[in-house]
């Protein structure tokens, strides 16, 4: 009995020992794991790559991948500065990602972190918080990923850049803005008038907005001295167009004696909120107000007229120069090359009279 049950066991363990060897020699590849789901936020335009990327260009895995992530990214400006961008990364053979970071800096950390783990080849970007640049500067040398900041710069707590940027001659277009108002104050002879006073839109948190409102206060005073500083006013907002509407509206309202306004500031969304606080008020059809970046003046001009508006001029720079200058500058550091530390775009001031042929297709 004992024979018959060795002899049984035996049988088994050669018919296993033979089923296991009939299996492939091939280890079988790993389930291929599930595609993430995109961040809408991040989903690239649709647009037919070529299909050769440029030798001048080459990303670490033969692709350029360019990570655009802006601070406001539903804005006008940046809308047209990321289109720009995208075309100049096209261009180039590479793709483009634009990212929306909703003002949010949790939101922007992740967008950094997101271009890091897909293997950019390079950032873009515009920051909501400059005071996050260290930590974002120490991510992309830690991946080995250049950066360039555009519009608003990355730096240290003593205003260095900390990477090559790409934005426009803040100060000198705030003088631009300031020697077109006091133009327009001395042909008005509005100078020495008691009840007009000047409101300044500032964004005193953001280091490339700073000096956009000196320009304006320091070309308007030197041009105007006589005008009263007592009668300029500040209205301190986020560069949203709600929050600029908020802002101008309490001083103009903390101020009744005012019934002229002249008002200029750091950003577009600003200057329109402006815009709409004084039509709530009902002191628009003797206001002046002058825009920075007329991207949203020509709105103004092409759906209300030069007198529906009081919006009387704004400060022209092409978005499309920011977009394109800050691919030409991140491409120029994939390649290992030296590039400025600083790129500025000037800007025009224009009128309901000239902005069509001043900015061309941008006024459309």
């Amino acid at each position: 009995m004992m024979k018959k049950v060795l002899a049984t066991l035996l049988a088994l363990t050669l018919t296993a020992g033979m089923l296991a060897g009939c299996g492939s020699q091939e280890t079988p590849a790993p389930a291929e794991a599930p595609a993430e789901e995109p961040n809408e936020a991040e989903a690239p335009v649709e647009a037919e790559e070529p299909a050769e990327a440029p030798a001048e260009t080459p990303a670490a895995d033969g692709k350029l991948l360019v990570y655009g992530i802006y601070k406001a990214g539903d804005q006008t400006w940046f809308i047209d500065e990321g289109a720009a961008a995208q075309a100049a990364v096209e261009a180039a053979g590479g793709e483009f990602i634009y990212v929306d970071a909703k003002m949010n800096p949790e939101e922007y950390l992740k967008a950094i972190d997101n271009a890091i783990a897909n293997n950019a080849s390079g950032i873009v970007t515009c920051t909501p918080d400059q005071t996050m640049s260290q930590a974002v500067i120490t991510k992309c040398e830690e991946a080995g990923i250049p950066i360039v900041a555009a519009d608003d710069a990355l730096q240290n707590d003593a205003g260095e850049k900390l990477a090559p940027w790409v934005g426009i001659n803040a100060y000198v277009i705030g003088e631009a803005n300031g020697t077109w108002l006091a133009d327009y104050v001395k042909e008005n002879s509005l100078a020495d008038k008691e009840d007009v006073g000047l409101l300044l839109m500032t964004m005193d948190t953001v280091s490339s907005c700073v000096p956009r409102a000196e320009g304006e206060y320091d070309k308007f005073t030197e041009l105007v001295p006589e005008f009263d500083t007592a009668r300029i006013f500040k209205a301190d907002y986020d560069g949203t167009t709600d929050k600029g509407n908020t802002a101008a509206a309490a001083v103009i309202t903390a101020h009744p004696e005012i019934k002229t306004w002249l008002v200029t500031g750091a950003n577009e969304e600003g200057c329109i909120g402006a815009c709409r606080a004084l039509e709530s008020s009902g002191l628009d059809k003797d206001a002046c107000v002058v825009g920075l970046g007329a991207y949203m003046a020509k709105d103004e001009w092409n759906n209300k007229g030069a007198e529906g508006t009081c919006m009387k001029a704004s400060a022209y720079f092409p978005a499309k120069a920011v977009g394109e200058g800050s691919v030409e500058v991140l491409l120029g550091l994939i390649n290992g090359e030296d590039v400025p530390l600083e790129t500025a775009v000037d800007a025009v001031v224009v009128t309901p009279e000239d902005y069509k042929e001043v900015m061309g297709k941008d006024a459309e």
